[in-house]
């Protein structure tokens, strides 16, 4: 929502709606006992949320978390925040701001799980244990990683010159965020695909060595999310100076809607709702009735000036009730501090002992107990192995079979037996994920991603145990 999200937000509340008891009620209790699918979201705390936010995310958002079926997960990601910004006085000011305009849209925390990030001591530890069984291979190919290598070397300097460790297990603080609560799903922009992916992968590592105790999330991607012009037309974002504040008094919102830019077309010209900036930021708060009687308007000529009015109007009767509610927060922070740590005192009912689960399996254990191996690596059955063959079609054919010879994963045909290796070693490499394999293999009747990717981390551990 503000700075840089690593997800698109996902609210599970009523619009209107700001409880801050912060206290798990009945609903949220039975939602937790049935098993529901869980779906977890973050926001960097490294920003002040703006219109596009709201009308990107926040607001669809909670128009869509109204399904009984899904228990919702909030937090404020103020460690990853730490990354990139590196002045107190903003991380501290950015979450304070994100969580009243949470609650001030209507973030109902009896409903929910909203927690801060920092408040959870059990998430940098399994950031520890998850770091453990990353492959330093993978995280060499995250995108993060790689653009700032690849900046580093148009300007002539070392590849890791001013890039922190920070940066670079910024994936697998990521995946301990998911993985503590396991979450079934997390919605994302494409641009955080590789990192779901990444966290299954740890996770699928550390249940091979360890046994099965790590949910793999299901990647949702936000395909139909608005991005909203900023005020020189182009995507409304902080880095280009550009937003309009969520949450601005209508004095300074009247005057940035006035700074809009648009062309110089006279009143009684007609003019194009197409590439507007102003008509998109209407059509965002505006009915379908509305905004089809604005593009007459436009068709018939009418003065900027007027049109700008007409939206500062439109925005601020949404925005003026959240923003009272807004200013009310802002001006009690010790409120919102009781509601986030009581928010931490309720997830961690979930994730202290899901870590004492996860500390016994890897042998942090009390030396009282008897001596038990627990990994899947003391097994001396078979490795999973890949096959290649060619069918009478001519076509070049590969599957991967468990050690008693189950199929796991059958490839469609491939006009060359280089392709077909290729796929292959990519899977064995890590750079194919299973979930990308859709167009390209089935699965073998009964068997999940997830034993697929198990037996490809066992083949893997041999292939590095060789090495």
């Amino acid at each position: 929502m503000t700075g840089s999200p690593w997800v698109v937000p996902t609210f599970n509340a009523r619009a209107g709606e700001a409880g801050l008891t912060g206290k798990l009620g009945p609903s949220a209790e039975a939602s937790f006992r049935m098993n529901k699918t869980r779906v977890l979201t973050g926001i960097t705390t490294s920003g002040t949320p703006h219109l596009g936010n709201y009308a990107g995310a926040i607001r669809p958002a909670i128009a869509a978390s109204r399904d009984a079926n899904v228990e919702s997960f909030y937090f404020l990601a103020d460690y990853h925040a730490l990354v990139k910004v590196q002045d107190p006085a903003r991380v501290q000011r950015s979450t304070l701001e994100i969580a009243a305009s949470w609650l001030a849209c209507g973030l109902d925390p009896d409903k929910v799980w909203f927690y801060r990030q920092s408040d959870i001591p059990e998430i940098p530890e399994l950031t520890w244990l998850l770091t453990c069984v990353a492959g330093k291979g993978l995280l060499n190919r995250a995108h993060a990683y790689k653009a700032a290598v690849d900046k580093n070397r148009e300007a002539g300097e070392d590849d890791d010159a001013a890039i922190t460790a920070g940066l670079f297990m910024y994936p697998v603080l990521m995946a301990a965020d998911i993985l503590m609560f396991k979450a079934h799903r997390v919605p994302v922009g494409r641009d955080q695909v590789q990192h779901l992916e990444m966290a299954r992968d740890f996770a699928a590592r550390f249940n091979h060595i360890y046994g099965d105790h790590f949910v793999l999330p299901e990647v949702s991607i936000e395909e139909n999310v608005a991005t909203l012009p900023g005020l020189d037309g182009r995507k409304m974002s902080k880095s280009y100076d550009n937003t309009i504040p969520l949450f601005a008094p209508r004095a300074e919102l009247l005057s940035l809607i006035k700074g809009i830019k648009t062309d110089s077309r006279a009143p009684g010209e007609a003019k194009e709702t197409e590439g507007s900036a102003l008509f998109q930021l209407y059509q965002a708060f505006s009915t379908p009735d509305e905004t089809e009687a604005m593009r007459r308007a436009f068709a018939d000529g009418i003065a900027w000036g007027e049109a700008k009015q007409q939206l500062f109007e439109r925005i601020d009767h949404e925005v003026a009730p959240m923003r009272e509610k807004y200013e009310a927060l802002i001006a009690n922070p010790i409120e919102i501090e009781a509601t986030l740590r009581e928010g931490a005192d309720k997830a961690r009912k979930i994730a202290t002992p899901f870590l004492g689960e996860l500390r016994r399996a890897v042998g942090l254990r009390d030396l009282r107990e008897a001596p038990k191996s627990t990994t899947k690596t003391a097994s001396k059955a078979a490795l999973p192995s890949f096959k290649q063959y060619r069918e009478k079609d001519g076509k070049f054919y590969f599957k991967l079979a468990d050690g008693e010879g189950a199929v796991l994963l059958q490839s469609r045909g491939f006009d060359t037996p280089k392709e077909a290796g290729g796929v292959i070693g990519q899977l064995r490499s890590g750079e194919m994920s299973v979930s990308h394999l859709h167009e390209t293999a089935t699965l073998g009747e009964g068997v999940s991603e997830n034993d697929v990717q198990s037996a490809l981390d066992a083949l893997r551990a041999a292939d590095e145990a060789k090495a």
